[in-house]
């Protein structure tokens, strides 16, 4: 690894991302100065994945993050995909190795599934039925960590019906609990014991709240991998009717983590890292506001 290692992450809507300085920092702790990019889609750009990611190998980056909307189509495009990504269709960390290969891993899945553990806990999942909102990258990482948490039954629901298909068709082979396929998130509210959203809405940029909030109990846990803004609508009112709630920010910061360490080879300070996420949200969040007005 070169003294200036270089890493970035490819995707749409992502100039308030946090993840550079997360990995930043963590080249920082190791006595590296090293550097996070951010390669930018605009939905009007002629640029392909394939071209952003050749360019990225062609410069010497060690590896990409991707997130949406490239975390399935980047798939094709790799010559291996390990474990967790095959398993779950989708990949959000590209490893360029030094033979020239590329590799596709899913730290989503991983990260996911460390922060209910650590947040929710796994008595709150194991053998208990939950409804997830989105059926994209997110969602296929968010169904395996349910998956291997135990959960009994997940109940799917996307707009886009054949991706929710897709999605249910993998996660139902060899299951004895079947995925349900919701025609709405209110047909199966009143049954399960935890919500997550794993889609856009109520992200910056994606207004909105992907569930009718009547449709919350204070019994149930709300989970939200989203992290622009930490407190989403869905969030915030779960909230104020008593849930237990999980935002994005143990997500984020357990995949960089382990991201990190297939990028370098090197460990990267879970806390520290949890830390300067929060330092950096509260920073975005006040130039957010000034920018407002």
């Amino acid at each position: 690894m070169s003294a200036r290692p270089l890493i970035g992450l490819i995707g749409e809507n992502i100039r308030l991302s946090l993840a550079p300085a997360l990995h930043e920092d963590a080249f920082r702790a190791l006595g590296l100065d090293g550097r996070y990019h951010l390669i930018e889609f605009a939905k009007s750009d002629r640029r392909t994945l394939a071209q952003a990611l050749e360019a990225a190998k062609t410069i010497g980056m060690l590896g990409v993050n991707v997130t949406h909307p490239f975390k399935e189509a980047v798939l094709p495009l790799l010559d291996r995909v390990a474990g967790d990504a095959k398993r779950a269709g989708a990949a959000n960390t590209v490893v360029f190795e030094k033979d020239g290969s590329t590799s596709g891993h899913n730290t989503d899945l991983s990260g996911f599934r460390a922060a209910l553990s650590s947040e929710i806990d796994e008595a709150a999942v194991r053998g208990k039925s939950v409804l997830v909102l989105g059926a994209g990258g997110a969602g296929r990482a968010v169904t395996f960590a349910l998956v291997d948490l135990g959960v009994e039954t997940i109940h799917l629901f996307d707009p886009d019906r054949r991706r929710a298909e897709t999605l249910a068709g993998i996660l139902n082979e060899g299951r004895a609990k079947p995925v349900a396929m919701l025609a709405a998130p209110a047909e199966a509210a009143a049954r399960v014991q935890g919500i997550v959203n794993a889609s856009m809405i109520g992200m910056t940029g994606y207004a909105g709240c992907p569930l009718d909030v009547d449709l919350l109990r204070s019994d149930h846990w709300v989970g939200d991998v989203i992290y622009t803004p930490l407190k989403t609508e869905l969030l915030a009112k779960a909230e104020k009717r008593g849930c237990r709630t999980m935002n994005g920010a143990g997500m984020c910061v357990m995949q960089a983590v382990e991201s990190f360490r297939l990028f370098t080879g090197r460990e990267a300070d879970a806390p520290r890292m949890m830390r300067v996420f929060h330092e950096a949200a509260a920073a975005r969040d006040r130039r957010l506001d000034v920018e407002a007005g």
